[in-house]
């Protein structure tokens, strides 16, 4: 196996360690090597690929660490045909929330994501990807009220 090193803060170490030990791990290179197994095959679900997907992402930083902000601003004009919607908020004393609704491509999606994990200081990263191409209802009348429900074998949204 080839040896690989890697730089990171030394509470993240100690995170890495203790969830290691509280989890069972031989040590933080097997929980390092499922982290990064679970992070690429996150982009990989081959039944949302060639689909209409819908995404939101959300972003926390700390609001005195104004690069972050300033990388949102210009990934949200970079991808503006992605971007359906964007919300700035506040979180507390000292921290911004940038919440993303994207639409498009799986492609897209990841990459998008992807430069956003790859921003310096943000705090957290978290998404959530979903088909909406199987929102065709039939035989609605505006005005109808339709609830709709995972359907985990064919990951679609079906109605009620």
């Amino acid at each position: 196996m080839t040896v690989v090193s890697v730089s990171m803060p030394e509470a993240l170490v100690e995170r890495i360690d203790s969830f290691a030990e509280e989890h069972g791990y031989t040590g933080r290179s097997e929980v390092v090597r499922e982290a990064s197994r679970n992070l690429l095959g996150e982009f990989e679900d081959k039944r949302l690929e060639e689909r209409d997907l819908m995404a939101v992402v959300t972003v926390v930083f700390d609001y005195e660490t104004t690069n972050v902000e300033e990388r949102m601003m210009k990934l949200r004009h970079e991808y503006e045909s992605l971007v359906a919607s964007n919300f700035h908020s506040h979180v507390g004393e000292h921290r911004c929330m940038e919440l993303f609704v994207l639409e498009g491509r799986l492609e897209d999606i990841s990459t998008f994501v992807g430069k956003i994990r790859a921003t310096k200081d943000t705090l957290s990263v978290d998404y959530s990807v979903m088909p909406v191409d199987e929102f065709r209802a039939t035989n609605i009348e505006k005005g109808d009220t339709v609830f709709l429900q995972w359907d985990s074998a064919k990951s679609i949204l079906v109605p009620e």
